[in-house]
């Protein structure tokens, strides 16, 4: 691909992604978004199936071929009160541009749009892969109304990119969640009179056993599986003994434990407290390392890794690895930004991965 190409794809991306920061997006909230993609798509002259907020691109698939999936997200998370600039005006200082969702997910989203218009050409001698684009909403909560939406709608996929901030790293493993809610019960009782049965004391032992607990297996890329527990309520005032304790639990897993079997594990160690799982749906996720895909990642000189934080890859039941431009520690943060040169040098790599 020329250099003169690469900088009109760049400034492509950069315009769109420009429009969508002005726009906000948050989860839930992206038909607006989603109606400002549809209508470059349109403009760049692709056809396109709008799915809810989701934005979907499948053409001429050749039964013969594998298929892989390029996606990112459109939505974004709600700004945070440190930031020192508006987070819904674009502005671009120097390489970088500064707005709420440039790094998570924006420049994914945008560099991989312009890595499906290059690789629809002809000319581009993609002979190896089908190629599908999804716009997914919903990411950052999770949503119902995302991905899942869109899954019975897609064609047999092989493998999938998704363009999450990697430092166009490959992130080949993904940790999986899973929220508990937790309650232990006692009786109440009038605090002066030594009455009822306190359930923050009923919780203690359960409490201890998960915050001591270590899970056996550690993953090489994912590290341990790790648990927390991170809010907990009880009683109702200074005099009344608290009958029930609530407490939730952040199960973070790698790939060799499942949602389900934790879940029951953790059950069967409560001495007091009830378990209650949330979902049992965002599973840890992993590619091979030997897939052809991360080969050549590792040929063009890049460094597999584990990622720590959560992806529509917990929704795909298929091979899927996060590589993207920006890097993770700017997202969910004050005063995000990506760099146009990451821009263009994701969709430069993108381009060089995926062909032949």
């Amino acid at each position: 691909m020329a250099i003169m190409d690469i900088k009109q794809y760049t400034n492509d991306a950069v315009e769109l992604l420009m429009e969508l920061i002005k726009t906000p997006s948050v989860s839930r909230e992206e038909t607006q978004a989603a109606d400002i993609l549809c209508d470059f798509i349109g403009k760049w002259g692709m056809p396109f199936q709008r799915i809810g907020n989701n934005v979907l691109i499948q053409e001429d698939l050749n039964p013969e071929k594998p298929t892989l999936l390029l996606n990112a997200h459109i939505d974004t998370v709600k700004p945070v009160a440190t930031w020192t600039r508006d987070p819904f005006t674009p502005v671009v200082e120097g390489d970088r541009l500064y707005g709420l969702g440039a790094n998570d997910c924006g420049g994914g989203l945008v560099s991989l749009l312009q890595v499906y218009r290059i690789l629809r050409d002809k000319s581009s001698q993609n002979g190896t892969y089908n190629v599908v684009y999804l716009a997914s909403c919903e990411e950052e909560v999770s949503g119902t109304n995302g991905f899942s939406m869109v899954l019975p709608h897609l064609p047999k996929i092989d493998v999938a990119i998704v363009g999450e901030p990697t430092g166009m790293q490959p992130a080949i493993a993904e940790k999986g969640l899973m929220v508990i809610d937790g309650v232990a019960r006692g009786k109440s009782g009038h605090a002066a009179r030594n009455e009822g049965v306190n359930a923050i004391y009923e919780a203690l032992d359960d409490l201890v056993w998960l915050r001591d607990y270590r899970f056996r297996k550690e993953s090489p890329l994912l590290g341990a599986t790790k648990m927390t527990v991170t809010v907990i309520n009880s009683g109702t005032q200074h005099n009344v003994v608290p009958d029930e304790c609530h407490f939730v639990i952040d199960v973070r897993t790698n790939e060799y434990y499942q949602n389900e079997y934790l879940f029951a594990f953790l059950q069967k160690h409560m001495k007091k407290s009830e378990l209650k799982a949330r979902s049992f749906r965002l599973s840890s996720s992993h590619i091979p390392i030997g897939n052809p895909l991360v080969q050549k990642c590792i040929k063009m000189g890049m460094v597999p890794f584990g990622s720590p934080t959560l992806s529509d890859q917990a929704l795909m039941p298929f091979l899927s690895m996060k590589l993207g431009p920006g890097e993770s520690s700017r997202s969910h943060s004050a005063d995000e930004f990506i760099c146009i040169s990451e821009i263009a040098n994701a969709i430069e790599t993108y381009v060089s991965l995926i062909r032949n």
